[in-house]
């Protein structure tokens, strides 16, 4: 049944207190206008839905909103309804020297981690959002499968497959809420079946390693040189493992997973050399080791087409994490990872379904199905590419003593300074207004020190407009 018309209108929380009903109501509405609980301009509920609400006379309401008209609270007029009046809000309070004004922002950000958040197509995803709302059936509104909803698990096996050779199927797909909780969650795994340590970078994250070490799990380093992670010990066994008599001579001796940046290694910005990628995997194989590897940025290569997944050699000891946070933005909140059969199950229990919104997925998969994901991709591959060049350029023309090493590719680079410099260049950056990262700040607290002297440069982050000035302002901050 249908509810009566008398009834329908805005919402209003009121508590009339005092002798008197038409007394109480005033007062309520006098200190809801008063204390800016409701703003200038609020239009109210009529005087028979807001009667209704309350149980009470509609002529008690408008007596009641009468009389705050007559005090100024209120404005009336036909066709419009009643109103709160405008009036001045006060200012807030002077800051004190007691309580400081927080200095503001930099005015040039080169921190590494997001892309250039202006360039997020907007007018594509909001035409990929009402197309995907449109055709969605009820039930994917839903709870819904804890793996993600097919949509979306479905587009990415066929996107995966080819534009990163991911051997992918939508049933050993997992939608998560980032690459964090991805990694959280098979953190938990892990230390379900017993694991107490995993292998990491030298360089890398201290989120990541935050959380694999909240789950139980101990970061273990491996060395690091010119061409990389070194997956095969070359020295004694390091990070406190005792090598197994069946893989003395490898840099893993001793632990049964790993967490890899393959494609294009964070910090440092190399690649896996091909004999270290297939030996990693040898390793896996052998000893029934697991193999995490994040592809964060892996569809940006500049120099050449991008190297495949690690997961492609064998599916069954890899486990693929991807992600839309460099590719799109990370307030989506949309990543996945592409499972060994074995792992299907746990993970997906462990996860008890905290999965990203469904609208988000939704959105995400008709973007990818429609071609409109390779077409922001291609154009952001172009424009960082364009930036790379220019950074690479302006070293060479105002600052010889600095180069940028890695490989041509992703949405940062590494400078490599004069010995001794790093720190200092970090405070001339802060007077610049650049906020930029040390290459000290990513090392492991426990991987060796390494007598490299470095800027962490995100190029990606700046918008467009600001990418100039950016640049300018780092040039004068270099030695």
């Amino acid at each position: 049944m249908a509810k009566p018309r008398a009834t329908l209108g805005i919402d209003l929380h009121l508590e009339p207190s005092g002798p008197g009903l038409r007394r109480g109501l005033t007062e309520a509405l006098r200190e809801a206008v008063r204390t800016g609980r409701l703003a200038p301009g609020t239009r109210l509920p009529s005087s028979r839905s807001l009667a209704a609400d309350l149980g009470i006379a509609r002529n008690t309401v408008a007596e009641s909103y009468a009389d705050l008209v007559a005090e100024g609270w209120l404005t009336a007029r036909q066709g419009s309804g009643t109103r709160v009046a405008d009036r001045a809000v006060p200012r807030p309070p002077e800051r004190t020297a007691a309580h400081p004004r927080v200095p503001g922002r930099p005015a040039y950000n080169l921190i590494p981690g997001t892309p250039d958040l202006a360039s997020f197509p907007r007018a594509e995803w909001l035409k990929a959002t009402c197309r995907a709302l449109a055709s969605a059936p009820n039930d994917a509104l839903g709870y819904g499968d804890p793996r993600g909803c097919i949509e979306l698990r479905t587009a990415l096996a066929g996107y995966l497959s080819r534009a990163r050779g991911v051997r992918a199927d939508p049933d050993r797909i997992v939608v998560c809420a980032g690459f964090a909780h991805g990694l959280e969650l098979l953190a938990g795994v892990l230390h379900a079946r017993g694991l107490r340590t995993l292998a990491v970078e030298s360089y890398g994250l201290d989120v990541h390693w935050n959380i694999v070490e909240r789950a139980g799990l101990r970061t273990a380093p491996l060395p690091f040189d010119t061409d990389g992670t070194v997956v095969q010990r070359t020295g004694p066994a390091g990070a406190g493992n005792t090598p197994d008599d069946d893989d003395d001579h490898d840099g893993l001796a001793g632990v049964r997973a790993v967490l890899l940046t393959p494609a294009h290694q964070f910090p440092m910005g190399v690649a896996l050399l091909p004999e270290r990628r297939a030996a990693v995997v040898d390793w896996a194989r052998r000893t029934g080791g697991l193999i995490l590897e994040d592809d964060y940025d892996g569809e940006f290569r500049y120099d050449r087409q991008s190297v495949g997944a690690l997961q492609d050699l064998d599916p069954d000891h890899v486990v693929y994490l991807g992600t839309a946070s460099k590719s799109l933005a990370p307030g989506l909140r949309l990543a996945w990872m592409v499972l060994p059969p074995s792992l299907v199950t746990e993970v997906t229990r462990h996860g008890g379904g905290r999965s990203a919104g469904v609208l988000e997925q939704l959105t995400l998969a008709e973007f990818l199905t429609s071609g409109a994901y390779d077409r922001h991709v291609r154009a952001a591959r172009l424009r960082y590419r364009r930036r790379r060049d220019d950074l690479v350029a302006a070293l060479t023309e105002r600052a010889p003593d600095v180069r940028a090493t890695g490989i041509a590719a992703g949405l940062h680079a590494v400078l490599q300074l004069p010995p001794g410099t790093e720190q200092s260049v970090v405070r001339a950056a802060t007077w610049q207004g650049v906020a930029v990262h040390g290459l000290s700040r990513y090392r492991h607290p426990t991987a060796p020190a390494q007598p490299l002297d470095a800027l962490v440069v995100g190029y990606g982050t700046p918008p467009d407009h600001a990418w100039a000035g950016t640049l300018e302002a780092l040039c004068k901050a270099l030695p």
